[in-house]
């Protein structure tokens, strides 16, 4: 459905306006839509990614400002996250041995499992993208990775 219908609003000031809008549009549309595929997991998107970064990071540790650094969301309060990760046993916390101001993070065997459970679910590669051909994803990566420029 285009954006004109989605918001109901026929008329932008112009091609960048409705750029813009349709960007913000389609981002929170996908975010949602991960949402809702994650919520039988017992996780959100932002415990999700979190988790991602640790697995890549498996078997060192992380810290938390390792996960600001690769975080998707750069407004998400790792920390918050880290501790109800681990309340989930999803991921554990130790002090670093070697600087005590430091706390190493990593994911637990349960949160590879589960990990490898969703990874398993083949709608959550593909939110949103799945309409599209790999030379169009490849087209609208680049031009996302233009919009940051």
């Amino acid at each position: 459905m285009k954006i004109e219908e989605e918001i109901k609003q026929p008329v932008f000031k112009d091609p960048y306006h409705k750029a813009h809008i349709n960007l913000i549009f389609t981002a929170n549309w996908v975010g949602l839509r991960q949402s809702n595929l994650f919520k039988p997991f017992g996780v959100t998107l932002p415990q999700y990614n979190v988790l991602r970064i640790l697995r890549g990071q498996h078997p060192k540790p992380a810290t938390v400002n390792l996960i600001i650094e690769r975080m998707l969301d750069k407004t998400s309060n790792a920390s918050r996250i880290v501790d109800k990760l681990e309340v989930k046993q999803l991921v554990t916390r130790t002090q670093c041995a070697t600087d005590r101001r430091t706390v190493d993070i990593l994911i637990t065997e349960k949160g590879l499992a589960l990990l490898k459970q969703m990874d398993e679910v083949e709608d959550l590669k593909k939110v949103g993208v799945h309409n599209l051909s790999a030379q169009e994803a490849t087209l609208l990566s680049d031009l996302l990775d233009k919009i940051r420029d």
